[in-house]
């Protein structure tokens, strides 16, 4: 089977009116500001299913990436090349495999030194072949041998960021004297430090999503709201090739600020850009100037966003089957195929990669979830996401949860025929046979910081984050005045 194309979701993010958007006032019964349900108070069989799922997920990095140089497929088991955000994700699971005992220390430390070793020694140059990324950034996609650009793929701003945050997370994860550790630390600085962040401000103070040998700068620019929070703060805390302080004001100028289902936040319709940039950056109880004026912060937004797609699936404009309070999730996912055709007397079209999501007057939806729509979100609204992600187990299985945790993707309105991906079960739905890293990255992380705040706790004492975040304007809670 041919590879299949997974390339900037913002850029492919199209709203086809699939399904009418909704803004009724529908509440929702015993969600609140903060987590309902904390850790201490999940029973003994929800605890069993949060370790068993972090424990697959874990598997799939450790298993699925090159130990010598670190390179993790984008997709496992169709053949792939390299994501770097996946790198990213991988970088974040191995410390929480650490601590749940998934792994030795010694061995998590290794892996991760090799990994910033080749980083750092791929070669970076303006040439359009043979090189890993230029100005500090990395290229989207690489070879998994290589670790060369893959194809014509764009040297992503974004991907870069988010290979960052694990890198970064690293750095101040091992904090051992030994020579691996403090080797960790040394090489993690000279990749963050490198990267010209200036150069990559195309259009006055914004951030551009990324740029090719071929013809330059690409025609987008981080602007609106979205996963693009963390390339900001990390653009802001370089000390050596930051970006003014301004780029954060026209990034919060654009926002869209409505009301979905009675929840009224800060919209973008997939929830993976109300989850990436909480990966690593504690935003409880911290704001901007722009979440000064509206009286939330970052957290109690990406929970709006959460409990608003769940009432959108409930409500269920567009009539798929399955949807329901405990089978919900939109997101940058896998689908079965390209076409439309009628099932039912009704027609559908349905898309293979895309980023399908809900939010006002903005959606994309074929009746396709991902499971790490709600994964990515335990944090924000526990009571809601864990039980979702066991009844979606349960309902379905071993057609859904494998190996290595949740595939991708399923739809359960497609339930005849065959599908150009994965495969489609008589009479239960269509099921991804893929995982993606960065979609499996988001459910270990945000269950760990979910369960023991690790990945937030350590990234409060990284500076450049810090730097980052107070340049653009937060203050509060623990990042203080």
């Amino acid at each position: 089977m041919a590879p299949r194309f997974r390339w900037r979701v913002l850029l492919c993010y199209v709203a086809t009116g699939l399904a009418s958007a909704c803004t009724s006032a529908t509440s929702i019964t015993g969600v609140t500001a903060t987590a309902s349900l904390p850790p201490s108070q999940l029973s003994t069989r929800q605890a069993a299913f949060l370790d068993t799922l972090q424990r697959r997920t874990f598997n799939w990095f450790w298993d699925s990436t090159d130990p010598n140089n670190g390179l993790t497929p984008d997709r496992w088991p169709t053949k792939s090349f390299s994501s770097v955000a996946a790198i990213g994700f991988a970088l974040t699971a191995y410390p929480v495999g650490v601590e749940r005992g998934y792994v030795a220390r010694a061995d998590a430390a290794q892996r991760t030194l090799n990994t910033l070793r080749f980083l750092y020694d791929a070669p970076q140059g303006s040439q359009a072949t043979n090189v890993t990324g230029y100005k500090g950034f990395f290229y989207h996609f690489l070879d998994m041998q290589t670790g060369y650009r893959f194809q014509q793929v764009e040297l992503s701003t974004i991907d870069t960021s988010l290979l960052l945050g694990g890198i970064l997370f690293c750095q101040s994860y091992y904090t051992g004297a030994d020579p691996t550790e403090s080797a960790i630390r040394a090489y993690a600085d000279s990749i963050y430090l490198r990267i010209d962040w200036a150069w990559a401000v195309h259009t006055p103070s914004v951030v551009s999503m990324g740029w090719k040998p071929e013809n330059g700068w690409i025609p987008a620019d981080w602007r609106g709201y979205d996963e693009g929070m963390i390339v900001y703060v990390l653009a802001l805390g370089s000390p050596t090739h930051p970006i003014d302080p301004a780029g954060w004001v026209d990034w919060t100028s654009t926002y869209k600020w409505a009301d979905f289902y009675g929840q009224t936040h800060v919209n973008f319709p997939p929830l993976f850009g109300h989850q990436y940039s909480h990966i690593w950056i504690d935003f409880r109880g911290i704001r901007d100037a722009y979440m000064r004026g509206k009286g939330i912060d970052y957290f109690e937004n990406s929970r709006r966003a959460t409990v608003s797609q769940r009432l959108y699936t409930i409500d269920n404009p567009g009539k798929f089957a399955g949807y329901g309070a405990d089978v919900w999730g939109l997101t940058a996912g896998d689908g079965p195929f390209d076409t439309t055709f009628v099932i039912n007397g009704r027609t559908r079209q349905f898309f293979t990669y895309r980023a399908r999501g809900a939010a006002a007057g903005d959606v994309t939806d074929d009746g396709t979830i991902a499971p790490t729509a709600a994964g990515g979100s335990v944090p924000f609204a526990p009571e809601i996401t864990i039980p979702a992600l066991i009844a979606m187990r349960e309902k379905y299985g071993d057609n859904l949860f494998t190996t290595y945790g949740f595939v991708d993707d399923f739809n359960p309105t497609l339930v005849t025929g065959t599908a150009k991906y994965g495969r489609i079960v008589p009479g239960v739905g269509w099921f991804d046979t893929d995982y993606l890293g960065i979609d499996q990255g988001p459910i270990i992380a945000m269950i760990e910081n979910y369960r023991s705040d690790l990945i937030w706790k350590t990234m409060r004492k990284n500076p450049y984050i810090v730097a980052g975040l107070k340049k653009a304007g937060f203050t509060g809670g623990w990042l203080g005045n």
